[in-house]
């Protein structure tokens, strides 16, 4: 087999699996490790993904320097908006607390909000986000309670010992948690300490704790891992998982929830 028809080989099984290890891929194509891991570079430096220990997955869309918010709000719009509409059957009884982490995803939820808001829900809805906080208020949120501390430019969230102070001390019924990377090994990750440390508080602040996440978020990995898989009870997503990650959801009893 040619070189060229080896990458596109790989390239096909990648999207098929979200994930391709060397050890299978040379097993599979009778060539050395040395040859799939050559190939693996050459496909790196295309774009097409990222090495991992072991393996490789698809390429982050976009790369991996952190992005305003207005920048990934305007990517996979549709799938967005579809997870926030399933996301709203999720939402806790009438006089429930819910958090809402800071992230495109949660910022297209807090905008769904605005039929069940004006419908008399009462929640309690708490978040850490500007943006969301100034979405949920033009909703008509009667109890709204934004968690103050350093705002951060790039996102509207707000981080730090405040932050962490207030959420160490409340319990809500829902956390509404979006994420960056989503894999097997890391769990739930993203780009930013000090947003990662948030995230975990706010799980641990949660009855329930539901994650945002487009399926191009599948595989990937970034810089801080802020939760386990076992922190999570529901994934809500545009397209079912497959592979070692659906495994891994089923296996810890993770409800997957799709439009």
């Amino acid at each position: 087999m040619y070189g060229s028809e080896r990458r596109r080989h790989i390239t096909e099984v990648l999207a098929a699996s979200g994930r391709v290890t060397v050890a299978d891929l040379a097993s599979g194509l009778d060539v050395s490790a040395e040859t799939i891991r050559r190939d693996l570079s050459l496909l790196e430096t295309e774009g097409i993904l990222e090495r991992t220990h072991g393996g490789a997955v698809p390429a982050v869309p976009g790369g991996r320097v952190e992005r305003t918010l207005a920048a990934r709000r305007a990517e996979n719009v549709t799938a967005k908006s579809a997870i926030a509409r399933a996301a709203l059957a999720l939402l806790p009884a009438p006089g429930g607390s819910v958090l809402l982490d800071a992230g495109s995803t949660t910022a297209c939820l807090a905008e769904s909000l605005a039929d069940p808001l004006g419908e008399g829900h009462g929640l309690s809805l708490i978040t850490n986000s500007v943006p969301v906080a100034d979405a949920l208020h033009r909703a008509g949120a009667t109890r709204l309670h934004l968690l103050g501390g350093a705002v951060r430019g790039l996102t509207g969230a707000c981080v730090g010992a405040p932050v962490l102070r207030a959420l160490d001390t409340i319990r809500v019924d829902v956390a509404f948690l979006g994420t960056n990377g989503l894999n097997v090994e890391r769990g739930l990750t993203t780009q930013d300490p000090d947003e990662a440390a948030v995230k975990t508080a706010m799980c641990c602040a949660a009855r329930r704790v539901v994650v945002l996440a487009d399926s191009s978020k599948f595989g990937h990995e970034f810089l801080v891992s802020f939760a386990d898989l076992d922190r999570v009870d529901v994934l809500v997503t545009d397209s079912p998982p497959t592979g070692a990650l659906a495994a891994a959801l089923r296996d810890r009893g993770i409800e997957v929830v799709l439009p």
